[in-house]
C-alpha cells in the first residue's frame, strides 16, 4: 500500500476517553503512535516514560473522546475529469475536518475507474491526499452493464469492492445475468459488490420522492418500489447462488432509503445470506419536505423519503438491521445547482456534517449510546469492507484517529468548508461533537480552528 508521505515522528495521545468497539475499550487511556501504527495502549499516563525515549510530540485528550478514524465507504471525489467540483487534495481535506482517516471512492470519474491503472492512480502521492483513499473500481467495462471487469487484477491493484455507483448492475446491459455474474466473480476475488439500488426504467424523468408532496410541486416522484423491487431481485440472485453453486457471495446496498427495502434486508439476513446496507445522514436527518420551495440543495438520489421511511431509517440504525453509516459525499459547483430543479444534479456534500448528525440525532435525540454510534462509522464500515488493521485502535492497527469533543455544540457553515463545492442541505444547522484533531497514519491532517 503506497504511503501518504514519510510517517512523523512518534505521537503520545494522552488521557483520552477511548472509544474503540472493535478492542471493546471505553476508558481513559493512552495511546503511543510510532511509523504510522498504534504501537501501545495502556492506562492513562503509564506511556510518559514510553514516549520519552522516543521523543513523542504530546496531544493532551483529557476530557476529550478519542476514537478511531472515522471510515466512509461512499464518496465521490470527482477526480480525474471534474476537478471543478472536487480534487483528492480537497475532498480528503473535508474529510479529515469532519474526522474521516479513509475514504472510499466511488468509481463514477472521467474516465471511469475500470482498470487496475487507474485504481493505482487514485492512489499515488502525486494526488495530495489528506487521508487514506482506497478506490471502489468499476463492476463492468465503463460502467456499461455488458462486460466484467477484471476483479482480481483490480483487488490487486487496491481496490476494496466493485459497483458501477449510479447506474445499477443489471438494469440496462446484461440484465440479471450480467449481475448474478458480477456477485459470482466478486465472490470469487473475496470482494464485495455494491448496488446502487435503482430500477431506472422506473424512475426516468423522476427528480424527488413519489407522492402527494411531489403532486402538489408538479414533479414526477421515483417511487419506493423502484427501490426496494431492485434489492429484491439481487437478494434472489445472491440466494441463487448459494444454493445452486454454494458460492457465498456479498451484496451491498448502498444509500438505502425506503422502509421496503430495509424489510427485504432484513428477510435476506434471516435466511443466512451476505447481504449489507448503509445509511446516510440524510436520509435520517431531512425528509422529502427539504425541497420545498425547489430547493436543489435538497435534490438527490436516492431522493429523501416520506417521514415514515426516514422514521423507519432510524429504526434501522437502532436495531442493528444497518450495518453501517456513509456520505455519499457527492459535491457540485455551485452554477449547476442554481437551476430548474429537475434539471439540477443529484447530491450533496457529506464529510464534514456527518459525525455532527449522527451525534446530534442519533445520540441526543435518540439515545444510542456514544460508543454505537461511532462503531457505525468505525469499525462496521471497516467489517463490511474487510478493511485489516483499520477501524480499532487496538496495538497493531493503523494510527488512524479522531479526538474530539462529544458534549460540545457548534454551527456548521458551508462557505467555512474545505470542500471545493458548497452543496449542502445543512448550512447553519447545529451540530453536535467538535472534531479537535484528525490524525492519519500517525500524521495531524486536522487541527481545529478557534474560529470555526
Amino acid at each position: 500500500m503506497t504511503a501518504l508521505r514519510p510517517h512523523p515522528a512518534a505521537v503520545l495521545v494522552r488521557s483520552g476517553s477511548l472509544l474503540d468497539a472493535a478492542a471493546g475499550v471505553e476508558a481513559a487511556h493512552d495511546l503511543l503512535l510510532e511509523g504510522g501504527r498504534v504501537a501501545a495502549v495502556g492506562a492513562a499516563g503509564s506511556l510518559d516514560a514510553r514516549a520519552a525515549e522516543v521523543a513523542a510530540e504530546v496531544i493532551d485528550a483529557a476530557g476529550l473522546t478519542v476514537s478511531p478514524g472515522l471510515i466512509d465507504i461512499h464518496v465521490h471525489l470527482r477526480e480525474p475529469g471534474q476537478t471543478a467540483k472536487e480534487t483528492i487534495a480537497t475532498g480528503t481535506a473535508a474529510a479529515a475536518a469532519g474526522g474521516f482517516t479513509t475514504v472510499c471512492a466511488m468509481p463514477n470519474t472521467v474516465p471511469v475507474n475500470d482498470t487496475p491503472e487507474w485504481t493505482r492512480w487514485l492512489q499515488a502521492p502525486e494526488r495530495g491526499a489528506q487521508v487514506r483513499v482506497l478506490p471502489i473500481a468499476a463492476a463492468t467495462v465503463g460502467s456499461m452493464g455488458e462486460e466484467l471487469t477484471a476483479y482480481a487484477a483490480l483487488k490487486a491493484a487496491g481496490a476494496v469492492a466493485v459497483s458501477d455507483d449510479g447506474k445499477p448492475i443489471g438494469v440496462a446491459g446484461g440484465g440479471d445475468r450480467i449481475m448474478q455474474d458480477a456477485l459470482r466473480a466478486a465472490a470469487l476475488a473475496g470482494l464485495p459488490v455494491i448496488q446502487h439500488a435503482e430500477d431506472t426504467r422506473l424512475t426516468v424523468g423522476c427528480s424527488m420522492n413519489a407522492g402527494a408532496l411531489a403532486f402538489r410541486l408538479g414533479l414526477r416522484g421515483m417511487t419506493v418500489e423502484a427501490e426496494s423491487s431492485l434489492v429484491e431481485r439481487d437478494i434472489n440472485l445472491v440466494r441463487r447462488l448459494r444454493d445452486s453453486e454454494k458460492i457465498d457471495a456479498h451484496l451491498h446496498v448502498a444509500h438505502l432509503s425506503t422502509l421496503q427495502a430495509l424489510d427485504a434486508v432484513r428477510a435476506a439476513r434471516r435466511d443466512g445470506l451476505h447481504v449489507t446496507c448503509e445509511v446516510m445522514p440524510h436520509h435520517f436527518a431531512l425528509n422529502e419536505e427539504a425541497v420545498l420551495g425547489y430547493n436543489t440543495l435538497a435534490k438527490m438520489n436516492p431522493p429523501l423519503r416520506a417521514e415514515s421511511d426516514r422514521q423507519a431509517m432510524i429504526e434501522g440504525i437502532l436495531d442493528g438491521t444497518v450495518d453501517c453509516l456513509a456520505t455519499d459525499h457527492a459535491p457540485h459547483s455551485a452554477h449547476e445547482k442554481e437551476q430548474e430543479f429537475e434539471r439540477a444534479p443529484n447530491g450533496i456534500t457529506g464529510l464534514e456534517t456527518a459525525l455532527g448528525l449522527a451525534l446530534g440525532i442519533l445520540h441526543r435525540k435518540h439515545g444510542m449510546p456514544l460508543a454505537r454510534v461511532l462503531a457505525l462509522l468505525t469499525s462496521a464500515p471497516a467489517r463490511v469492507l474487510s478493511l485489516e488493521g483499520r477501524g480499532t485502535l487496538a496495538a497493531g492497527a493503523y494510527a488512524d484517529l479522531v479526538i474530539f469533543d462529544p458534549r460540545c455544540e457548534w454551527t456548521f457553515r458551508a462557505a467555512a468548508s474545505r470542500s471545493r463545492s458548497r452543496n449542502t442541505p445543512f448550512d447553519g444547522w447545529p451540530m453536535l461533537g467538535l472534531v479537535k484533531y484528525t490524525l492519519s497514519e500517525g500524521r495531524v491532517v486536522y487541527r481545529q480552528n478557534q474560529s470555526r
